[in-house]
């Protein structure tokens, strides 16, 4: 059975009545997936494939654009079905009309990401491990935040760089910030707010309606002030974005520190998938970090 047909007939399923796509068409933008707009000429689905032995990845995704759209916050695709074909996993979302002008969405957006962050838990970390780009994310639930963060996200990495043929130098000042980054902490408790994870501009868009959405998230329970720093790391969010945000829930002074230890864990991530200068950008920010302890 064909690809297509197979998800198809579970839409189908979802549906309720048969589906029958008769137009695949390419969407590009992504470097991990391949991305389409399907449609029966009335309704309209994006999908997402990959390796069949990806499929996990979908299930997590699927779960996550669930956490977000449970916290009745900030608007994301809704999953539809997920699964594998014979060579390919895939996962089926709501096609979100986008291309609305940017207008008041920057501060929309800054006021709904802080009523999602509202949204929290017990622990730190989530129900199930998911993917940060491709790379393996563990959320293996911990009640305390430098326990989680020093395991589950830096050191996690900085073994993934060793792996990769990183400098020694980064390893070594890597090794060493996680023996000090207890003292970013001194008078900050974070709660476990739901994060995005991977909130950065490329996974946001304005819609027709003017409305901002998310998508492709890394979700779990963690600091707010990952998601963001992960902002600022490649640009994209305007004043208004911060300004709203800080209105609905204002950010701890050491947040402008801070940011530099979140953003790390994103520039090893990307050395590790892509290698390159992400390695000396590391460790600067490294050095960088160790010099304010």
């Amino acid at each position: 059975m064909q690809k297509w047909q197979q998800i198809d007939q579970e839409i189908s399923k979802i549906l309720g009545e048969r589906f029958i796509s008769n137009k695949h068409s390419p969407v590009g933008g992504g470097c991990i997936n391949e991305a389409y707009s399907i449609s029966n000429g009335t309704e309209t689905f994006f999908v997402k494939l990959n390796s069949a032995n990806m499929a996990p990845m979908f299930v997590a995704e699927a779960a996550g654009l669930l956490e977000i759209i449970d916290s009745t916050s900030v608007r994301a695709p809704k999953p539809v079905c997920w699964g594998a074909t014979a060579d390919q996993s895939y996962i089926v979302m709501e096609s979100l009309a986008l291309g609305g002008n940017s207008g008041d969405a920057g501060a929309i957006l800054g006021q709904q990401l802080a009523l999602m962050h509202k949204k929290t838990s017990n622990q730190f970390g989530w129900k199930m491990d998911n993917t940060i780009g491709a790379t393996p994310q563990p959320n293996t639930y911990n009640k305390n935040w430098l326990t989680f963060y020093g395991e589950s996200r830096l050191a996690y990495q900085l073994e993934l760089a060793a792996k990769n043929g990183c400098d020694t130098s980064l390893t070594d000042k890597g090794n060493k910030l996680l023996d000090l980054f207890h003292y970013f902490f001194t008078t900050y408790a974070p709660r476990p707010s739901l994060l995005h994870g991977d909130l950065w501009s490329g996974n946001v868009a304005v819609l027709t309606s003017g409305q901002p959405a998310i998508f492709d998230p890394a979700v779990y329970y963690g600091d707010r002030e990952a998601d963001l720093a992960m902002t600022e790391l490649f640009g994209g969010f305007g004043q208004a974005f911060y300004d709203a945000y800080n209105e609905t829930w204002p950010l701890d002074p050491g947040y402008s520190t801070r940011k530099t230890l979140y953003n790390l864990y994103h520039i090893l991530n990307h050395f590790n998938l892509f290698g390159g200068a992400y390695g000396a950008q590391a460790e600067r920010m490294t050095a960088q970090l160790l010099s304010e302890v």
